[in-house]
């Protein structure tokens, strides 16, 4: 069977995994949780348990299992997998760079620390951003890896001073080098916001330094349709007066 889990801390969604469990338990529990999710335009941070006294999933419940989640990743926003079955770690693992939301593994001696990982303020944010309003343009310095959260929080700051103005400026992206992406959902997502952004933006100025800084402008001009040039990360002053 499978239950909906209670008393957890805000922003986080529970589900309990125990004895057998079949097809029913996900029309009953699971399907309505995540399409009152969709129909609100929530994302679900989920923490998925998988009790000691599990047995098994019917083959109708591990179809169901399958074909929820690829129906609903667009509303799966984290999942932590807490279980002490190895091989659904290790599964959970071995799965998780292709999936589209960040997705984790941990024994059940470790509900604390799913519990962290999937709250709303983990972590912080991995992009710091600003929008200097008097020259109308952005500033974006990476410190870790690109998470789909980050693009998210740039939409939000400079989707308002597009409809008003038109345009931004330039785009200064500040950083010693690449900094990679959390999974294959966060690299997507980067390339939705650049599909979405770039006729908008009069140029974009990489302060960076590495063999990826370099490249970036030369695969960029077949793509976007953007003024884009690469310096030093020391010459940020110059590269956002550009």
């Amino acid at each position: 069977m499978i239950e909906r889990l209670q008393h957890l801390p805000p922003g986080i969604d529970g589900l309990r995994a125990s004895g057998t469990v079949t097809e029913q338990d996900y029309e009953t529990v699971v399907a309505p949780l995540l399409e009152e999710a969709a129909r609100a335009s929530r994302r679900v941070r989920l923490l998925y348990q998988v009790g000691p006294d599990f047995q098994g999933f019917t083959v109708a419940g591990a179809w169901a299992d399958a074909r929820l989640g690829l129906q609903h990743l667009d509303v799966l926003e984290r999942v932590a997998l807490v279980s002490d079955v190895r091989w659904m770690r290790a599964l959970t693992q071995l799965i998780s760079a292709a999936l589209p939301c960040p997705v984790a593994a941990f024994s059940n001696a470790q509900w604390t620390e799913a519990l962290g990982w999937l709250a709303p303020s983990a972590a912080g944010t991995t992009v710091s951003h600003r929008l200097l309003e008097d020259t109308g343009v952005l500033v974006v310095e990476p410190s870790g890896v690109l998470r789909r959260e980050d693009f998210e929080a740039i939409s939000r700051t400079i989707d308002p001073w597009i409809r008003t103005h038109g345009e931004l400026r330039g785009v200064v992206v500040h950083a010693r080098a690449f900094p990679g992406w959390e999974n294959l959902g966060s690299l997507l997502r980067h390339v939705r916001f650049v599909r979405e952004h770039h006729r908008n933006v009069r140029r974009v100025a990489l302060a960076a330094d590495g063999w990826a800084a370099e490249l970036v402008p030369m695969l960029a001009r077949h793509v976007v349709d953007v003024e884009m040039r690469q310096f030093p990360y020391a010459e940020f002053d110059e590269a956002w007066r550009q």
